[in-house]
């Protein structure tokens, strides 16, 4: 079997079990899903999702950020972790929009990847949530660790991994079969253990092969 067709047996295995493919970071228009997802590194999106309610009370434009400073901001997202240097990426990033386009989020990858603090793992999930681009693959810890477990590729870099699974799946489908990713790597396929028994994809998985 080859890895493409391992890669569409996935996306159609995890389609079944969890068709409801959302993000579960909590936003709603571009701004407010680029701020969150930025915050989620090295946090729960449980635990950012307590946080944006009253930043985003707070903060409702990229002027706002712009205009705030690093040690009030810090205050707003304290318990999400590396709160100052994510403070001070949010802030030069809002700076970035109101400077260069009219505050708005830029629709395009490369423009995304060059705001600061921004990587290709959240510019792809802007891509694909926001602005519904195919072929956006969102390469986080459960992306990564059960694409390698199916088989997909032996690899530890997230560009890597990005343009391999890009070449592999479906474009239409590469979106949801990530979030779907993260929804499995929770409930099954854990960094722990992989629950190889409730699987739903054990059946073509090298892992259990």
């Amino acid at each position: 079997m080859t890895k493409k067709q391992i890669a569409r047996l996935a996306v159609e295995a995890l389609k079944a079990e969890y068709p409801d493919s959302i993000c579960s970071l909590q936003y709603t228009d571009p701004l407010q899903c680029l701020v969150a997802t930025r915050l989620s590194a090295q946090c729960t999106d449980a635990r950012v999702n307590m946080v944006t309610p009253a930043l985003f009370e707070r903060y409702t434009c990229a002027k706002d950020f712009a205009d705030s400073s690093p040690e009030e901001l810090a205050e707003y997202i304290k318990s999400c972790g590396l709160y100052k240097t994510k403070s001070k990426d949010i802030i030069a990033m809002a700076r970035v929009l109101c400077e260069q386009y009219d505050g708005e989020v830029p629709d395009s990858l490369q423009a995304l990847i060059a705001l600061p603090g921004i990587g290709r793992k959240t510019a792809n999930l802007v891509m694909g949530d926001i602005f519904g681009m195919e072929g956006a693959v969102v390469v986080d810890t459960h992306c990564i660790r059960i694409t390698r477990r199916l088989g997909l590729h032996q690899e530890t870099d997230q560009k890597k991994i990005e343009l391999i699974l890009r070449g592999l799946l479906p474009p239409e489908e590469s979106n949801d079969f990530c979030h779907r990713l993260v929804l499995h790597g929770r409930a099954v396929c854990t960094a722990r253990k992989a629950m190889c028994e409730n699987c739903c994809m054990s059946e073509f998985c090298r892992k259990k092969a």
